[in-house]
Parts: C-alpha cells; sequence; structure tokens
C-alpha cells in the first residue's frame, strides 16, 4: 500500500486515525499500541500478504533474542546470543536479497549457467533487517529496555516509517509509544496541533512525489532507456538525464519521508530527519550528514565504528571507510552498479578526507559555493551508475557527461547560437548541433535549472515548520530569504494546503502517480 494511493487515503488512513483518536480519548493505553501494530501489520500485508509471516517471525526471534542479551535472564552466553542474532539477521536478508545476486555473479566469471531462482524481494526487508539489528546490538549495550512486545512490535511495523524509512532508534521512539501506555494522551489543543502540522508535512512530500519527482523520472528514464540500450548520449542528453534524476530521486525519497514524519505526526509520533537538503552541502562528507540521515547514522554506529573507526591510524580508516561505502551501495541493490556507486562515494570521502588533513596543514579552503559545485558534480557522476541498469549503460552516460561523443547542442538551439559555436568550433572546440534523441526540449533544462536553484536556495519541509518541531531533532533556522518562508497555522494557509493536497489526489486517482523508488527495497 502506498502513501500516495487512493485505498491509502481513502480508507485506511481515515479508519486508522479515527480509531485511533477514539482510542487514546478513551483508552490510552496498551489498547491504542496494539490497534496501531496490528493496523501497520495490514497495511504491510496489502502488498503480498505471502510475507506477512516472515515479518511476524522475524519480530518475535529478535525481540527474544533482545530479551537475552540483554541480561533480563541473567543468560550465560549473552555475547553469542548477540552474535547469533546478527548473523541470523543477515543471513535472511542475504537469502532473499543477493541469492539471485550471487548465482549471477557466479554465471558472469564462470559461465555455470545456474539459472536464477526468482525470489520476490519481501516487503521493507532491508529496513526491518537494520532496525532489529541495531535493537540487538543495543539491547547487548544495555542502551533497549524494552520488555513490552506490542510496544515492541510497534517499533518495528509502524505504518509511516516501515516501507521506506526513516531508520529509527529504540531511544527516539519507545519513549513516545511509552507516553501511551502509561494513559497519558494528548491535549485538545496538542491533537489540533498535531494534525495541522502532520496533515501540511504530508501535504508537501505529496506534491513534491506527484507533481515533481514523477515529472523528472519521465525525462530521467528517456536518458537511461537510451543509455542501457547502447546509445551514446550527447554532452547535453547526458547531463540533463543524469540531473533529472538526481532530482527525481531526491523529491521522490525526500517526499516519501515527509509524507512518512506527517503521517507520525498524526498519531502525535516524530520520527527522525532522513533528509536536510542535501545538494546545499559543501563536500562529500557533509553530503553524507545530509543525505538518507538515518542509514547514514546506522552505517557509522554498527558498521564503521565496529570496523575501528579512525582510531586505528589513517590505512584502517580509510580502508573502514571504503569498507562501508561498498557495503552501502550493495545495501542499496543487488547489483554491481550500486557497488560502483557505493565505491565511487568512497573514493570521494577519501579525497575529501586528504584534502580537510591539507587544509588544516595551511592549504587555504575553497569558498563555500565553489565546494557545492564540485560536490553537485560528483554526486550527478555517481548517480549515473545508481540509475543505470547495466555497466555499459551507465558508461555511456558518463562518456556524454566528460564530452567523449562530442559536445553536441540541441539542434534547434542553432538559429539563436550557431555564429558563437561554429567560431568554438574554428578554435578546435568538438562542439556542434545535432538531434536530441533522449532530450525533451528547453523545457526539460528549464525545469533542471528551477530544480537544483530551488534545492540550493530555499529551504526544506523541515525548515519550513521548524517553530513547530516537525521532526525528533531540532532543525537550525535557516538565513536570509529562506528564513521567510516559514509555516504559521492560519485559515488561508489551511485552505491553501487543501487545494495542493486536492490537486494532488486528483492526479493520483487518474492514475498518473508512479511509484516510490524506495518502495520494493
Amino acid at each position: 500500500m502506498l502513501f500516495h494511493s487512493p485505498v491509502f487515503l481513502f480508507f485506511f488512513l481515515p479508519v486508522v486515525l479515527g480509531v485511533y483518536l477514539l482510542l487514546e480519548r478513551r483508552a490510552p493505553s496498551v489498547l491504542s499500541i496494539g490497534f496501531l501494530a496490528l493496523a501497520s501489520l495490514f497495511f504491510y500485508s496489502w502488498w503480498n500478504p505471502f510475507y506477512l509471516p516472515l515479518l511476524i517471525g522475524s519480530i518475535v526471534f529478535n525481540f527474544t533474542i533482545g530479551r537475552l542479551v540483554s541480561g533480563d535472564f541473567r543468560f550465560r552466553n549473552r555475547y553469542g546470543a548477540l552474535v547469533f542474532g546478527v548473523v541470523a539477521n543477515l543471513a535472511l536478508l542475504a537469502a532473499f536479497k543477493y541469492a539471485d545476486f550471487a548465482i549471477r555473479t557466479i554465471d558472469w566469471f564462470g559461465g555455470a549457467g545456474i539459472p536464477d531462482l526468482g525470489i520476490v524481494l519481501p516487503l521493507a526487508i532491508s529496513f526491518y533487517t537494520f532496525q532489529q539489528i541495531a535493537f540487538l546490538v543495543d539491547s547487548y549495550q544495555g542502551k533497549a529496555p524494552i520488555r513490552s512486545f506490542p510496544a515492541y512490535c510497534l517499533f518495528i511495523t509502524f505504518f509511516p516509517h516501515m516501507i521506506a524509512g526513516p531508520i529509527v532508534h529504540h531511544r527516539e521512539m519507545m519513549p513516545q509509544f511509552a507516553r501511551l501506555i502509561a494513559g497519558n494522551s494528548r491535549t485538545t489543543e496538542e491533537v489540533w496541533h498535531d494534525l495541522a502540522v502532520g496533515f501540511s508535512m504530508f501535504t508537501i512530500g505529496l506534491v513534491k512525489k506527484v507533481f515533481f519527482a514523477d515529472q523528472f523520472a519521465i525525462w530521467a528514464d528517456n536518458a537511461f532507456r537510451a543509455a542501457d540500450a547502447g546509445a551514446q548520449l550527447s554532452f547535453a542528453e547526458a547531463w540533463l538525464g543524469t540531473g533529472c534524476f538526481a532530482l527525481q530521486i531526491y523529491l521522490d525519497f525526500s517526499g516519501y519521508t515527509d509524507m512518512a514524519l506527517g503521517l507520525a505526526r498524526l498519531f502525535g509520533v516524530k520520527l527522525p530527519l532522513n533528509f536536510n537538503s542535501p545538494y546545499k552541502a559543501s563536500s562529500i562528507i557533509e553530503f553524507w550528514h545530509r543525505w538518507h540521515m538515518t542509514l547514514s547514522r546506522f552505517l557509522r554506529d554498527y558498521l564503521y565504528f565496529p570496523l575501528g573507526g579512525n582510531r586505528l591510524g589513517k590505512f584502517r580508516q580509510y580502508s573502514n571507510i571504503m569498507i562501508v561505502m561498498l557495503l552501502g551501495g550493495l545495501w542499496h541493490g543487488a547489483s554491481w552498479t550500486f557497488v560502483m556507486w557505493g565505491g565511487l562515494h568512497g573514493v570521494y570521502l577519501l579525497i575529501n578526507h586528504g584534502y580537510r588533513a591539507l587544509v588544516a596543514r595551511g592549504l587555504p579552503a575553497m569558498r563555500p559555493w565553489a565546494g557545492v559545485l564540485i560536490t553537485t558534480v560528483c554526486v550527478l557522476v555517481a548517480w549515473a551508475f545508481f540509475r543505470a541498469e547495466t555497466f555499459s549503460g551507465g558508461f555511456n552516460v558518463i562518456k556524454g557527461m566528460v564530452g567523449f561523443n562530442g559536445i553536441a547542442l540541441p539542434l534547434h538551439w542553432e538559429p539563436a547560437f550557431g555564429a558563437k559555436v561554429d567560431a568554438l568550433a574554428r578554435m578546435g572546440l568538438p562542439i556542434g548541433f545535432a538531434p536530441m534523441t533522449a532530450y525533451s526540449g528547453g523545457v526539460q533544462i528549464a525545469w533542471v535549472v528551477a530544480g537544483f536553484l530551488a534545492m540550493w536556495f530555499l529551504p526544506n519541509t523541515q525548515e519550513i515548520l521548524r517553530r513547530h518541531d516537525p521532526a525528533f531533532e531540532t532543525v537550525a533556522a535557516p538565513r536570509g530569504l529562506a528564513a521567510i518562508l516559514t509555516w504559521r497555522p492560519s485559515a488561508a494557509l489551511g485552505a491553501g494546503f487543501a487545494v495542493a493536497a486536492l490537486a494532488a489526489t486528483f492526479i493520483v486517482l487518474q492514475g498518473k502517480a508512479g511509484e516510490f523508488i524506495y518502495f520494493q527495497f
């Protein structure tokens, strides 16, 4: 069930929210927790009920192991139980997500001709596996005192974050659920405030998804479909196609996260931030502090630090960074193109750390705007492999981006720029005009330019609603023009958001909205 599907908007959400509000007022206790957990399991099973027993079994298994490793039962071999639990979770993920990938890799290297198993990836297995591994480690360290099974079940299955994150920690969620268990319901004023904030956040995310992300998806698909088919993209086609995908994945994924945070807020729950304007980053290190923040946090706390982090010298630190980024790429998808994407970001991070070391020794630091441009270019190059279905497709895009296929400009630009381009060509620059097969005209350029200007200069959703604590963390106030765009509850603003929600819903009802990129992940 998708957040922007009619069944969710017109059936699931109104019913679940209505019943929950009634229970919260009249029976705020474990009953409210149990109802939300059952509703979340129903939400999960809507796509494919066959995998519901797998999810429930995983929850029961990890809750049991968590109690053992926490020391509640004076279990002697707590570390052994932790290792067993982590390995079992990783084995489950590997079996469903990477078995066919391993078979294809063996066939590619050895030509064994082993047929794929045809395994269908269970919904959200990547997310709930990582979340439960974090729970087991924290339980072993005495940081996760969870003794209520209904609360733990809701912690894992809470439908706003279930499908595509954020990856939440027990310390963020359990105190909020404990309020309900203790019978402390929100006041009427708090309920109305949460409904207003939640509805606004959900609407912003829905608009980002159906009005913008899906449009950029059409153009990105044209370019990468051609590249995967062997087309030699021009300079303009490669950059525009990759730029469209960069905007598509951010607006799609951050739009989903906005919807998730908004939905959780309707129930009086705050989720952690997952995006904080990553295209404003002036370095790759900063980019990963802003992009998919809960995944970066997990990889840092449960992989990078256990490997030794930066405590064992520069060589080990840089090796650990590469291991983390390669595995992080593989986590995103069972394909070598994702490993390539992770590897590129690993190299970027090593260069960034080396540059910071030189700056610390006296090298003049570049200006922030230059850092933003360089970081954006590096991110776009890596996105080419993330989006391409094949290595050859990714390299076709890269070759176009660096001008190996010549710097061909759209043919219909020739009347306006022909003389200047001819002058550059006489100077030896390989530039000219040609028909664009994966290009949609000047509108595409305008959308991409406008999209990146918006990413760079406008506040994000959390900054717009910062005065109302939209997420678990506190958001720093933006400066300059961005500080003007702040959300304040009013009848006019409510009417505007209602119109935007109705317009987005109209597109949904027409069946024109696409799936989330991270839906089956």
